[in-house]
């Protein structure tokens, strides 16, 4: 007996769409999420975006606050000092094995990646260095060949891409980011496991730092 193979549920597929404005900043940190909005503009109804809508609860992105609706998640700096000491253990720990089981062709990779963002850097595009940057941690991640890690640093990356954006809008931050890359890409060339893990902990560090300044500047700025 066959067995029919179906496509992905519809409210799967609504969780995407959502989730992609999310991460293209058409719904920000904050947003009211607009349900008969999103059914409209989707043609469903309530039931799916509703699922859908837990979906990405449960991925940290949005809240649901009973009797006031749904919200793109806010990172205030407790959660930012929770999150990322974990996130730059295990991105060191992912660039320390990338830079074991980087061959000739990956490293060639890596550094057409890091001209990109050279690139992007210096037109001063913040969203095409921010993507680019993703991009390349992304293959980081890949190449370090550890599914566990890779899955572990996958669920926090979704709600860490809710802040990481904001902290290259500081000043000077683009070009010191731009900088911990070249540094990290110096690691891989000297193929020095050692010293990719501390610069890639160094680059997680310095954008933490950023993101709780940011934090506490906007929240001056509110309570002015």
């Amino acid at each position: 007996m066959t067995e029919r193979i179906t496509s992905q549920a519809l409210y799967m597929q609504v969780a995407d769409r959502i989730r992609d404005q999310i991460y293209q900043r058409e719904l920000t940190p904050g947003d009211a999420i607009d349900e008969m909005a999103l059914c409209e503009r989707f043609g469903i109804s309530r039931t799916p975006l509703r699922e859908a809508l837990k979906v990405l609860n449960s991925e940290g992105l949005i809240e649901l606050i009973p009797r006031r609706g749904s919200f793109v998640r806010s990172m205030d700096i407790e959660e930012l000092n929770e999150l990322f000491p974990v996130m730059v253990v295990l991105e060191g720990l992912c660039a320390r094995e990338a830079v074991e089981n980087c061959e000739p062709k990956d490293l060639q990779q890596l550094e057409q990646m890091h001209e990109k963002l050279e690139g992007f850097a210096k037109q001063g595009d913040i969203d095409g260095y921010y993507e680019q940057n993703f991009v390349f941690h992304q293959a980081v991640q890949d190449l370090s060949g550890n599914k566990w890690l890779q899955r572990v640093i996958g669920d926090l990356r979704k709600v860490l891409r809710l802040a990481r954006h904001m902290q290259l809008t500081m000043p000077g931050r683009l070009e010191a980011s731009l900088e911990e890359h070249r540094q990290i890409m110096q690691a891989f060339i000297k193929n020095d496991p050692d010293i990719a893990d501390q610069n890639m902990q160094n680059h997680l560090k310095q954008q933490w730092f950023s993101l709780v300044d940011k934090n506490k500047s906007n929240t001056r700025t509110k309570n002015k």
